[in-house]
């Protein structure tokens, strides 16, 4: 099985860009993503960027991951 994981776009250099959550940072490639902005939520897999979400959207799928325990 696959996943991507919600994540917070924290620097942009480029076409890539430094991803945080829950104090765990990666540098991702943000190609796939229209106008990626610091700030937005994207769902990141295999070190891309590959969609963007809203605030909400992030907040209830890192809720779902956590409580089918992908993530602590």
């Amino acid at each position: 099985m696959c996943l991507g994981i919600p994540m917070k776009i924290i620097d942009i250099d480029g076409t890539s860009g430094i991803v945080e959550n829950k104090g765990i940072k990666l540098k991702v490639e943000l190609v796939l993503i229209d106008d990626p902005q610091v700030g937005d939520w994207v769902i990141v897999h295999a070190g891309f960027a590959i969609t963007k979400l809203t605030d909400q959207e992030a907040q209830e799928t890192l809720e779902l991951l956590k409580e089918e325990n992908f993530i602590e």
